[in-house]
């Protein structure tokens, strides 16, 4: 019994140690982007400026002028500034096609800051065929969930409206929000796109703080985390009709809020860890056929919600957590 309380103890401690947001998964989002953006240029076959990203070594030994990754630092790494160069910039990447959306972006700028971590024995295969290639084969993203020999099919992307313009009124929003030390920033040079990070000033957060985010509808992403937000500013956060980030952890929303937030079909990342949220928070969120990342950490959610959620969105990866308990309290206990 005293091994198996030990273990009980460990495994409550390493779900208290969870972090209060999740880290980027190299082979779930960014293998992905590399396969079918990149490595037809930098891979196997074909090096431009013999840089060649399919492999982790010759990802950070970079190519004819030098490295292109400095970990921990996406602003100062060569391979991060050349997805944010305007269209008509020679030297923009990828060089031809559209460029990475903003969410795509954002992903490989997240990886960096945290570390550039990359598996070892990890590669990128080459592009999947295009649908002109193989049209009777519906595209797919494998990440290694294979119930009953199935592969996860991939989430569709949201499409942003390429012909945007900020109402008037939201420059203004956007100056008074600066002026009360709340930033609000372009995802990318010349988009009309942005974000907003809200994690740092935890507390000091209400929902009276966050009231005039309506009026910035050309925000994509908003981290709330930490903050005291409740589920007043569900109605705020569903006036937003192009988000497709959301980070909730920690705070005070509940199953009442995200019902609210069913309106927001373009979302794609949903953070509730840490919240209160129920099966009736997965419930509501059936319907959000972009939804591709949840975080359900050390919520109320139930094995039989997640199934439910699953079914209906079969492509969504659900963190729960509980993966990292190794055995249960009661197991029996070693024998000597």
């Amino acid at each position: 019994m005293k091994t198996s309380a030990r273990l009980g103890s460990i495994s409550i401690a390493v779900l208290t140690a969870l972090p209060a947001f999740a880290a980027v998964d190299f082979q779930k989002e960014v293998l992905p982007i590399l396969q079918q953006r990149c490595v037809e240029c930098h891979g196997a076959d074909k090096q431009k400026g013999k840089l060649r990203l399919d492999t982790k070594a010759d990802f950070f030994k970079g190519g004819k002028d030098g490295e292109i990754v400095k970990a921990g630092d996406a602003a100062n790494s060569e391979f991060h500034k050349r997805l944010i160069l305007p269209k008509d910039n020679d030297e923009r990447m990828p060089p031809k096609g559209d460029a990475l959306t903003a969410p795509q972006i954002e992903t490989l700028k997240n990886w960096i800051n945290e570390g550039a971590k990359w598996p070892d024995g990890v590669t990128v295969p080459p592009p999947a065929p295009t649908a002109a290639a193989a049209p009777s084969a519906a595209p797919v993203v494998d990440d290694g969930w294979k119930p009953s020999g199935k592969v996860k099919p991939a989430v569709p992307a949201p499409e942003l409206p390429k012909d945007f313009k900020a109402p008037a009124g939201e420059a203004a929003a956007i100056e008074a929000l600066a002026k009360n030390g709340i930033d609000v920033r372009p995802v990318a040079l010349n988009v009309p796109w942005h974000e907003v990070n809200l994690r740092l000033l935890g507390t000091n957060v209400t929902d009276a703080t966050i009231a005039s985010l309506k009026d910035i509808p050309s925000l994509i992403e908003v981290r709330l985390g930490t903050t005291k937000i409740t589920d007043k500013s569900a109605a705020v956060l569903k006036s937003l009709p192009h988000l497709e980030a959301l980070g909730l952890e920690l705070t005070g929303i509940t199953d009442a809020g995200v019902a609210e937030l069913k309106s927001l079909k373009n979302l794609t990342y949903l953070n509730l860890y840490g919240t209160k949220v129920t099966d009736a928070a997965l419930d509501s969120l059936a319907g959000m056929k972009h939804l591709k990342n949840l975080y359900v950490w050390q919520t109320k959610v139930t094995t039989n919600g997640v199934d439910r959620l699953q079914a209906a969105l079969p492509g969504l990866n659900i963190n729960t957590g509980w993966e990292l308990i190794p055995v249960t309290t009661n197991a029996p206990a070693a024998k000597k």
